[in-house]
């Protein structure tokens, strides 16, 4: 009955030691993805910040401007892609859309990102672009790698529609959550004129018509959690400005917008919040299952080995039985 038990509990122990790995190695690639119908938006602000006023060509300060972005899976092409494409793929339609302290429009830029669910790398297909510009993307944009690592990355600028390392600049707590902070600089780039212009009957075409050109530089840090890879607070210290041309009046250059833009606080704290909730479901398939598995195997294989010893351990020996005296012949 020992020994039935003993293998009973070595089959499970090998069953769990063999689950172990499998968690970590093959079900969490192919479970933890993100969702290819994922909604959502985010609320930046830059206050006492210098925008343009195109009625007079001349930058002046303002309370506040908001930038709003939004980025909503595009599933019918995720799965058109996918078809060629051999691996489960994202296509995020994002708007980055800002306005000035009256509501009214200063740009307008959409963007179509493609990438691998689980590894975030970019997937390149028809549809791929920026502000209606077909881009090639290389390195990661607005997400990072589940279980993100100590160390630069590439990451793709949509602006000056580059790609440029983003370096991993230590660790901090934010808020309860332990986060890799990365930090980009985007150095002086000239880059295009966005296709929604502010101001009506005003193109693309027509601006650079005049000989002025549109140029950008920027500091762009992130805070983000690792095991997710999701970032948990960003920012930038931004600044644009047009260049040359008849459209300034003979002036060199003037600053078209300039300004800190950091995350709103409402959506630091929804932000922080999913990731949390998200996190805990990483680190299931990723450390607490395996490495549960992995000890449960060690002590059911400890006690099938214990019973196995306590069934081949020899008996004592049998107490010899009394005998009645022979009598003694001559």
């Amino acid at each position: 009955m020992r020994r039935k038990a003993s293998l009973v509990l070595l089959a499970f122990a090998v069953f769990c030691a063999a689950l172990s790995p499998l968690l970590r190695w093959y079900a969490f690639p192919r479970l933890a993805k993100v969702p290819a119908n994922e909604y959502q938006d985010m609320v930046l602000e830059a206050r006492n910040a210098t925008l343009l006023d195109y009625g007079t060509m001349k930058a002046r300060t303002v309370p506040v401007v908001t930038i709003v972005q939004t980025l909503k899976g595009n599933v019918e092409a995720s799965k058109r892609i996918e078809r060629t494409a051999g691996r489960d793929v994202v296509v995020w339609d994002g708007l980055s859309y800002v306005q000035g302290p009256d509501g009214k429009m200063v740009s307008r830029i959409p963007e179509r990102y493609i990438f691998d669910a689980h590894t975030q790398e970019p997937v390149h297909a028809t549809g791929e672009m920026v502000d209606g510009d077909p881009v090639r993307r290389q390195g990661i944009e607005f997400k990072w790698p589940f279980l993100t690592k100590k160390r630069d990355y590439e990451y793709f600028d949509a602006q000056a529609r580059v790609t440029a390392p983003i370096h991993y600049r230590g660790t901090q707590n934010f808020r309860g959550l332990t986060v890799y902070c990365f930090e980009q600089i985007i150095p002086w780039t000239k880059v295009p004129f966005p296709k929604a212009m502010p101001v009506e009957g005003v193109t693309p075409e027509s601006v650079a018509g005049t000989g002025t050109t549109r140029w950008y530089t920027t500091v762009r840090r992130f805070w983000v959690e690792p095991v997710t890879g999701a970032p948990v607070y960003g920012e930038e210290i931004h600044k644009e400005e047009l260049r040359g041309g008849t459209l300034l009046g003979g002036r060199d250059r003037v600053t078209a917008f300039a300004g800190h833009v950091k995350m709103r606080e409402e959506y630091i704290r929804h932000t922080v919040s999913l990731v949390k909730s998200q996190r805990r479901l990483v680190l299931l398939m990723t450390s607490y299952l395996p490495w549960g598995f992995l000890v449960l195997g060690a002590v059911l294989l400890s006690f099938s080995l214990w019973l196995e010893a306590r069934g081949r351990r020899p008996s004592g020996p049998e107490p010899a039985q009394a005998t009645e005296p022979q009598p003694l012949s001559a």
